[in-house]
């Protein structure tokens, strides 16, 4: 699918909306990282074609309806991952996930997908907060809400049920739109678009 990309980031990577056509591509990244992902994530165990076709269905659906974005993580015009937010419109909030391949890890393309997104999502629905919840273990997830300045409000035991008879401890971290990280992330979004 040749979609524009709704942003761009930094070194080739870009977002953009997911295509019914996406399905098995996005699925072979899933399968080429089914055992990393399914240490922290539900799904990824067990995950099918016909499930990630469906997921992107409901990820349409759920634009279509305003209630939350997906958006592809793009590595040179390849899919290599999700990040997505779910809006809770009854009290001005939202959730923030995300998940990439191995190959495009540890270079901040999940930071600058997940900034960008965030950033759009406070002007979008006029949101109070966004929080993203990680397993306790899980560094890297964590990090990314570090580095774009949320805060880590305690940890939640046994909140996620991650497989079989596995529950993970989640952090929780925030980010509200008076948070002096919020302005930064805002201040940082103006200043990519003047220079493209």
């Amino acid at each position: 699918m040749s979609q524009a990309p709704d942003f761009v980031l930094h070194d080739g990577y870009a977002l953009r909306e997911l295509g019914d056509g996406d399905g098995e591509e996005l699925h072979a990244v899933i399968e080429r990282n089914r055992a990393r992902l399914a240490q922290w994530i539900s799904w990824a165990a067990e995950q099918t074609l016909d499930d990630t076709r469906a997921f992107i269905s409901r990820a349409r659906a759920m634009e279509q309806d305003d209630t939350g974005l997906s958006r592809a993580i793009l590595a040179a015009g390849r899919l290599a991952g999700v990040v997505g937010v779910t809006v809770d419109p009854a009290n001005d909030s939202a959730a923030i996930g995300y998940w990439i391949d191995a190959a495009s890890e540890g270079n901040g393309a999940v930071t600058a997908a997940v900034g960008a997104l965030v950033d759009d999502s406070f002007q979008r629905w006029r949101l109070t907060r966004i929080e993203i919840r990680a397993d306790v273990e899980n560094r890297a997830s964590r990090a990314v809400a570090e580095r774009l300045g949320f805060e880590l409000e305690g940890v939640l035991r046994q909140s996620y049920r991650v497989g079989e008879g596995r529950y993970s401890d989640d952090a929780v971290y925030s980010l509200l739109a008076s948070d002096p990280a919020r302005a930064a992330l805002a201040a940082g979004a103006r200043l990519a678009a003047a220079s493209e």
